[in-house]
C-alpha cells in the first residue's frame, strides 16, 4: 500500500474508538494484519484506568515486553501512540 494521506491520521486522532471512513479501516485492517512478531499492543495495568504500550514477540505463550514506561490514563491516547508506532513501520513516516 502506497502512504496515505496524513488525513487519516487525523482523523484517527480526533476518533480512535468508534466508526471510521473507509479509507481508514483500509489502514487499520493493514495493521491489524500485520504478523504477530514484533507488532505493538496495548497491556492494560489497571481495567479501563492505565494502560502500557507492549510488543509481541510473535511466539505463543511468550510474555508481552514492556517497551515503554509511559503510562497512558486514556484508552485513546493509547490507541494514537500504537497508531502512530505502527504508521512508522507500514509507511516510514513519523506522526506527531
Amino acid at each position: 500500500m502506497e502512504k496515505p494521506d496524513r488525513s487519516l491520521a487525523e482523523e484517527f486522532r480526533r476518533q480512535p474508538i468508534g466508526h471510521h471512513s473507509p479509507e481508514l479501516e483500509r489502514i487499520l485492517f493493514l495493521f491489524r494484519g500485520q504478523g504477530m512478531a514484533g507488532k505493538f499492543v496495548l497491556v492494560e495495568d489497571e481495567p479501563f484506568r492505565k494502560w502500557r504500550l507492549g510488543q509481541l514477540s510473535g511466539r505463543r505463550g511468550d510474555p508481552v515486553k514492556i517497551v515503554s514506561d509511559r503510562v497512558f490514563e486514556s484508552v485513546e491516547e493509547a490507541e494514537w501512540e500504537v497508531f502512530k508506532r505502527r504508521w512508522k513501520i507500514h509507511f516510514g513516516e513519523d506522526l506527531e
